[in-house]
């Protein structure tokens, strides 16, 4: 069954790296539940294993994406159509992929983009990191955009909140539901970005992170 975004929601994001002690598919599964449970509308979630675990426990609509370094390509989300089928066959509704003009290694992103659409079957939601980016995915057929790659690539600046100046601009120029991701932290933060014309919000490590929500506390404690 196809899972649909309902706009406007908040997704999780439910993703550790290895050197995370909550890295594993039983934990992420943990995680989806517990955010379904505060209301979340959706889930975004990294690698087939971590997929499969997360459609096994709730019906939510998974933000797929797989992150695989294949050097020497700057692109690692999604980076080629064989990640992008592994995901949809783990359970995926939407696919998240690296949308910026960055080498790649294997198709290039107007034919990416074509075959999730035509041998998958599935929506792509296009990671940038600029307004033209946006643009760019949009006319090669980019079903949504997201801001996930602001200040992490060479020529952007990383803000220290959200990049709310590139949301805004890519709710203005474009007829596509729009997300919003990347350094949220607070329910005030969340609000701006719906105010702004946010589809979405999408939330990783102020959630699902304790080890990084606990360093941020334990700043303030006195020395």
């Amino acid at each position: 069954m196809s899972r649909r975004l309902s706009f406007p929601t908040l997704i999780v994001s439910c993703q550790a790296r290895a050197d995370n002690p909550l890295y594993g598919p039983q934990f992420m599964a943990a995680m989806a539940k517990a955010a379904e449970a505060g209301g979340a509308g959706g889930i975004r979630a990294n690698g087939p294993e971590d997929v499969a675990a997360i459609r096994a426990v709730t019906e939510l609509p998974i933000l797929g994406l797989y992150k695989r370094w294949l050097e020497p390509y700057e692109v690692y989300i999604t980076p080629d159509f064989a990640a992008a089928q592994a995901i949809a066959e783990a359970g995926a509704d939407i696919l998240a992929l690296d949308a910026t003009p960055r080498p790649r290694p294997q198709e290039g992103l107007a034919e990416l983009i074509e075959r999730i659409h035509t041998e998958l079957g599935k929506p792509v939601c296009a990671d940038v990191s600029t307004l033209e980016e946006g643009l760019w995915a949009v006319e090669l057929g980019a079903d949504c955009v997201a801001t996930t790659l602001a200040g992490y690539t060479p020529y952007t600046l990383k803000t220290e909140g959200p990049d709310f100046a590139l949301l805004r601009e890519l709710v203005q120029a474009l007829a596509v539901p729009v997300l919003a991701e990347g350094r949220f932290w607070t329910p005030e933060q969340v609000g701006r970005a719906f105010e702004l014309g946010a589809d979405a919000v999408v939330v990783g490590t102020a959630i699902t992170n304790p080890r990084e929500i606990t360093r941020r506390l334990v700043r303030s404690v006195p020395r």
